[in-house]
C-alpha cells in the first residue's frame, strides 16, 4: 500500500509553506492531489520528490516556467538532454551576472563604508552616498560593460 499523508506533513517534511504547495498546484508544476472522502488533499511520494525537486531548482535560482520545462523534460527519460543543458547554462548565465553586480554593490559598500568617519549624520558620506542617484546609475553601467566584456570575450 502507498503511503498518504495530507499537506501539513508534505510542508513538513520539504520545508515548503502549504500555501506555496497550493499555488504550485494552482499553476500546475505539482499535480494536483486526490482527495480523501474528507475532502482534504492526499499526497504520495511521487508529490514528495516533485516538491522536492521544485525546491531545489528554486533554490538554485531556476525560475517557475524553467521548472515547468524541467519537469516536461524530466517525464520523458528518453528525450536528448541538449535542452536541459540549455536551461541549465541560461541559469548559469543569469547566476554569474548577479555575482557580478553583488560584487561591484559589495566594493560600493566599503568605499562608502571607509569614507565615513562615523561622526555626525549630517556629515555622513554614508548617507550622501546614497542619496546620490548618480553613484547606483554608475553601478549600474558598470555591471552592464562587465557582462558586455565578458560576452565578448568569451565569444572569442
Amino acid at each position: 500500500m502507498t503511503e498518504e499523508f495530507m499537506i501539513g506533513e508534505l510542508a513538513k517534511r520539504t520545508g515548503c509553506k502549504v500555501q506555496t504547495i497550493r499555488y504550485y498546484e494552482q499553476i500546475g508544476v505539482m499535480p494536483t492531489a486526490a482527495r480523501a472522502n474528507n475532502n482534504r488533499r492526499m499526497y504520495r511520494n511521487s508529490h514528495l520528490k516533485r516538491l522536492m525537486f521544485i525546491r531545489h531548482s528554486r533554490a538554485l535560482g531556476f525560475t517557475l516556467d524553467e521548472i515547468r520545462e524541467l519537469l516536461a523534460l524530466s517525464d520523458q527519460p528518453d528525450h536528448t538532454c541538449a535542452e536541459v543543458d540549455k536551461i541549465a547554462k541560461n541559469n548559469l548565465e543569469n547566476i554569474q551576472k548577479k555575482i557580478r553586480v553583488l560584487s561591484i554593490m559589495e566594493k560600493e559598500m566599503k568605499r562608502m563604508i571607509f569614507q565615513c568617519h562615523g561622526e555626525k549624520v549630517s556629515e555622513c558620506l554614508i548617507i550622501t552616498a546614497l542619496a546620490d542617484h548618480a553613484i547606483a546609475e554608475k553601478i549600474k553601467m558598470t555591471a552592464s560593460e562587465k557582462n558586455d566584456a565578458t560576452t565578448t570575450n568569451h565569444l572569442r
